[in-house]
């Protein structure tokens, strides 16, 4: 046949089950018919599954609508004129099987809801994905602009737990021998990564699906009272293969293969809140985990219940913290490391008492340091206010490279505040802000 094409103006609608198995193109010249309300497409995908195999060709700006409960595929190879956009709407399945052509780098697909499965190959595709739900945007020039992930990190369409990512919590970058990757995260306890800098993202299937996911995660009931977290993903700087995560009410979680299994790294650390058990071996409330630059083998632990220390290859953590003040305790959300010293590390306790009320103990607040490993720590509370109900989010705490080394953290109150001489004395850098979740140091090259 001399193939099918659909000019500016009108739409291809399509019902039924409809499988043009020849190699008969289809070509789309432009925009499709708009009745006003909201717009029909090009090509209008109104039920059942339908295929076709010959190769399509996008001359100008276009849209497929694929209606709920219906899937269209087009499997020949796809070709977008320059400049041109293809968009895909309603809440349909669209895929693209066959190997795919972009004009330049303003062609584009944009989904705006529904599926796009991509089993073709594409090349460096510019696909955008306008859906509502969690994402990833990122910047290349110091803020000055932002660009939202093309494909943001999700859990695998029609997987059997069918979870839903809710937030995108916790990002790190990957080893140095992988500039372009990134680790995200997520809410549930999901994984994820990105090979291209935060373009597109996958799941980590080596742990979302790991057999024991479900019980080491909190799924299906949530106790976290900001939802379930994974949160410290790490990177051994000598291996690039070898990962840390942590898990709110779940752990702390070890890889030596990328991420395709994982092993329980939780020996020594206490669970109050668990029913009576001697040495559980997951399940565990780590805040937030801190690996040595200078020495990759000694984590620290800010956990739920104490401050804690592991050296490798030992697997048994040591509660650090019972050497903090008994009034204070050594409860808390963040720790934060000397960037050279390894025996040097900071926390900001909070109230651990059973009303638990997320404020500094006694209304007193103190950022507190070791500088022996946790042997002894030593109060650093130099203008601070004497009195302050706040406490320190769990990534609200950062130190630079700096000699003295500068620490900065930001409160709940909305108040960032830093110092120079690595706590000895503290300066109220910002105010007024909103609640302050994350507080990071970053060198600027050049």
């Amino acid at each position: 046949a001399a193939g099918t094409t659909v000019n500016n103006g009108a739409s291809l609608s399509i019902s039924g089950s409809v499988n043009y198995t020849t190699a008969e193109p289809l070509s789309i010249t432009g925009a499709g018919y708009d009745p006003g309300s909201g717009g029909v497409g090009a090509i209008f995908n109104q039920n059942g599954s339908n295929t076709f195999a010959g190769p399509v060709t996008v001359a100008a700006s276009s849209s497929i609508n694929v209606l709920a409960g219906s899937s269209l595929a087009l499997n020949g190879p796809m070709s977008i004129a320059a400049s041109s956009t293809l968009t895909k709407s309603s809440t349909g399945t669209l895929t693209l099987g066959g190997a795919n052509t972009w004009g330049n780098t303003s062609s584009n697909i944009v989904v705006s809801g529904g599926t796009l499965l991509v089993n073709g190959a594409n090349g460096n595709s510019p696909i955008t994905v306008n859906a509502l739900g969690p994402t990833v945007f990122r910047s290349t020039d110091l803020g000055a602009s932002w660009a939202e992930a093309a494909f943001p990190p999700a859990f695998t369409t029609g997987e059997a737990l069918a979870r839903s990512l809710r937030s995108v919590f916790w990002l790190t970058s990957g080893h140095a021998s992988e500039s372009d990757v990134w680790y995200a995260g997520g809410s549930p306890q999901g994984l994820f990564r990105s090979e291209d800098g935060g373009v597109s993202w996958l799941p980590v299937s080596g742990w979302n699906d790991h057999p024991r996911w479900t019980d080491w995660a909190e799924w299906p009931e949530e106790n976290t009272p900001d939802g379930s977290l994974l949160h410290s993903v790490i990177i051994d700087p000598r291996d690039s293969a070898h990962l840390y995560l942590g898990l709110s009410s779940g752990g702390v979680f070890e890889s030596t293969d990328g991420g395709d299994d994982w092993v329980a790294l939780n020996a020594g650390c206490a669970t109050a809140f668990l029913p009576a058990s001697a040495d559980p071996e997951f399940g565990h409330d780590p805040h937030c985990v801190r690996m040595h630059p200078a020495r990759p083998d000694r984590l620290y632990q800010q956990n739920h219940c104490g401050i804690y220390k592991l050296d490798r290859p030992e697997t048994r953590w040591r509660r650090i913290g019972d050497n903090m003040p008994s009034d204070v305790g050594d409860i808390g959300f963040p720790i934060e490391l000397h960037p050279r010293d390894p025996d040097t590390a900071w926390v900001f306790p909070m109230d651990g008492t059973d009303v638990w009320p997320r404020t500094s103990p006694d209304g007193r607040p103190a950022a507190y340091v070791t500088r022996d490993a946790g042997d002894s720590w030593t109060r650093l509370d130099g203008g601070l206010p004497e009195r302050g109900w706040l406490t320190v989010k769990r990534q609200a705490m950062t130190a630079d490279d700096c000699d003295p080394v500068g620490v900065y953290f930001g409160t709940t109150g909305g108040e960032v505040w830093g110092s120079t001489d690595e706590g000895a004395s503290w300066t109220r850098l910002i105010a007024h802000l909103p609640e302050i979740y994350t507080v990071e140091y970053g060198a600027v090259a050049g």
